[in-house]
């Protein structure tokens, strides 16, 4: 599904439904395809679903998605995608592979997922 970090950043072009959608060297259409398929696991998995909803306000806060009053505001796509390279490399460093059950980088990773769809940063997927 996501063998190594460093593929996931690689896309072909078809990963978005609109190109224009999707600079050149974007990490996110591979991080959703390889981790769309466990937004499914919400339905069974209570405390995965707490952990990738706890991820995602995270990110949030760290990228600064909100506003005045509080309000958040939606995600940047460049942002985002600056994060999830970082993260990527990161991975790549230490020999990330994806295991069969949750680590910290199946929560961060799956959030990332879950706000790109959640905001729709690659268009609709």
């Amino acid at each position: 599904m996501f063998a190594t970090p460093d593929e996931s950043h690689r896309g072909s072009p078809d990963d978005s439904p609109d190109p224009r959608n999707r600079p050149a060297g974007c990490p996110l259409p591979g991080i959703v395809a390889a981790f769309t398929p466990r937004l499914a696991e919400f339905a069974f998995e209570p405390g995965f679903t707490a952990a990738v909803d706890q991820h995602a306000a995270e990110l949030r806060e760290l990228l600064y998605a909100q506003g005045p009053e509080l309000l958040p505001r939606p995600l940047d796509r460049e942002e985002l995608s600056d994060y999830a390279l970082g993260f990527l490399d990161a991975l790549a460093e230490i020999g990330w592979r994806e295991p069969v059950g949750y680590d910290y980088a199946v929560h961060r990773l799956t959030a990332i997922c879950w706000l790109v769809r959640q905001d729709p940063l690659l268009g609709r997927v």
